[in-house]
């Protein structure tokens, strides 16, 4: 086989479909929350990648947890979910309606809330990493030494 040919067999790879009545559940959960994983890299091939969905039940609170070094972007489908994680040592709490988005950077300790006494909140995730990474904590104030791993190097960076 040529150099040219391999290259171009390269760009030339299958594209994979995963249905909405196709996803697992068979993926990282949070007391509180559902989660169902669509693009993996155990389930698709992907390698920076990992997408899925998640569903909070009305008035349901999830636990505490945050990602691991994993970029995560949530995308609200539906309902009214807030995302909570602490700010100068308070809870801030972020309102969110269908269309918006939400960006949670690696290892930032936070959890999800449904206020709605009635309605599903549903989103959508996007993440950093092949697989989904979560790490349930006790609480948001839980030591999260990457974190400050993390904090120091952009910090040294300035």
């Amino acid at each position: 086989m040529s150099d040219h040919h391999a290259g171009n067999e390269a760009w030339h790879r299958q594209l994979h479909h995963t249905g909405h009545d196709e996803l697992s559940e068979d993926t990282a959960q949070t007391p509180g929350m559902r989660r169902f994983e669509a693009i993996s890299g155990k389930r698709n091939g992907s390698r920076k990648i990992w997408m899925g969905k998640t569903h909070v039940a009305p008035g349901m609170i999830s636990g505490d947890h945050h990602h691991g070094e994993a970029e995560t972007g949530i995308y609200v489908v539906s309902g009214r979910p807030v995302f909570v994680f602490l700010e100068d040592g308070e809870e801030r709490r972020v309102q969110t309606s269908p269309g918006d988005y939400i960006y949670v950077p690696p290892y930032v300790p936070h959890r999800e809330e449904n206020p709605s006494p009635d309605e599903e909140a549903v989103v959508v995730l996007a993440r950093s990493t092949q697989e989904g990474i979560v790490v349930n904590l006790p609480s948001l104030r839980a030591e999260v030494p990457e974190l400050d791993a993390l904090i120091d190097a952009l910090l040294s960076e300035e």
